[in-house]
Order: C-alpha cells, then structure tokens, then sequence
C-alpha cells in the first residue's frame, strides 16, 4: 500500500463510496429485503461473534509483535504517518469485501472451499510487500527474516479472516465479523507502531 497522501485520500475515498453501497445492502438485509444484486456478505450477524472476531484480530497482532521480538526483527518496521492509519482502516473493508467476499469458491464441497481460501491467501500475502519491492520502476526480491515472518504472519491472518466467513456461527456468511477483525487487526498495528516509534509524524 502506497504512503502518497494522495494515494492514501484515494483509497479512503474509494471506501466511503463502496462502504456506502455495502451498508446500504446491509440495512435492507436486516429489514428482510433481499436484494439480488447485493454486495457480498452484507448481512447481519450476531454481535457476540462479531466482538470475538474483533479480539481475534488484536490478538493475531500481539502474537506477532511477540514473534517479531523473539526472532529479533522488531525494530526492522516499515515507518508510518498517522494519516496511513485512514489507509489501513480503508483497507481492512476494501480487501475483506474482494478476497473474503469474492475470491473464494463455495458451493463446490470442502476441498474445494479449502483449496481456494489457501490459494486465496497465498495471493493475499504476496500483495503485501514483505517479499518484495518496487522504487522508481525497479522490481526487486528482499528474503529476509522479517519479510517471512511477516508473509507467514498475514497468511495466517487471511486463513482465520476466511474461517471467520464460514464459520457455524455465522450461517448467512456476513462479512462484519471479517472485517471487525482486521480493522482491530490494523488498529492494533498502528498503536504499536506508535509505542515503539515508528509513527514518524501526521503526513
């Protein structure tokens, strides 16, 4: 994810609007009105579950963070504005909608749904730069420790996001408890940044 203010107030943008239409199929699902042409996973869903799904996603964090000390790699972060946070949030909606909503095969039995939500969630983590990196027009490969962990620790992320998505308790497969869960996911991220010093100032 790009860190130009502009790209960021883009990517905010592009989520007020969609976030508009999603919550508005919402707000007719929970009136009863089915509307065929509804965003996916704009549904209701218990709000017990949806809480637990958002402690979930601090604790997926914490986790990290403790990993990132025990291999030494904790002061090996990217730094950050406080404005990337409206980014972050922006994204933890824009990305649950396209791969928990729709970059997944169900319908097709067990294996089917497995094998795409791995699939899925290797192409989620390989969109994220750990592996990688890309400065005026130059494409290079960075393996590191850091880059790893943090590839194994977003695909871990994305495989609880999906069983979020199919999980019993939430039959009508809603995303909120998706999205609750990687936007806390996210909060957490900032605030840790923040406590260790790597929110370097406002823009």
């Amino acid at each position: 994810m790009s860190e130009s203010p502009l790209n960021i107030l883009a990517t905010v943008a592009i989520a007020i609007v969609v976030g508009r239409w999603w919550w508005s199929d919402f707000a007719n699902a929970r009136k009863g009105v089915s509307a065929p042409n509804a965003l996916a996973g704009a549904v209701p869903c218990a709000r017990g579950f949806v809480m637990l799904a958002a402690a979930g996603g601090v604790a997926l964090t914490v986790l990290e963070t403790l990993g990132e000390w025990a291999l030494g790699v904790s002061e090996e972060q990217k730094k950050i504005t406080v404005l990337f946070l409206a980014a972050m949030l922006a994204a933890a909606f824009l990305e649950e909608l396209i791969f928990r909503g729709y970059i997944v095969i169900a319908g097709k039995g067990r294996r089917v749904l497995a094998g795409s939500v791995v699939g899925a969630s290797l192409v989620f983590a390989l969109a994220h730069d750990f592996l990688w990196k890309y400065e005026a027009g130059d494409f290079s490969f960075q393996f590191t420790t850091k880059g790893w962990f943090s590839f194994g620790c977003v695909f871990v992320a994305s495989l609880c996001f999906y069983v979020l998505r199919f999980h019993p308790r939430n039959a009508a497969r809603s995303l909120l408890p998706c999205i609750a869960a990687h936007g806390a996911r996210n909060l957490a991220v900032f605030f840790i940044k923040l406590a260790q010093g790597h929110v370097t100032g406002w823009f």
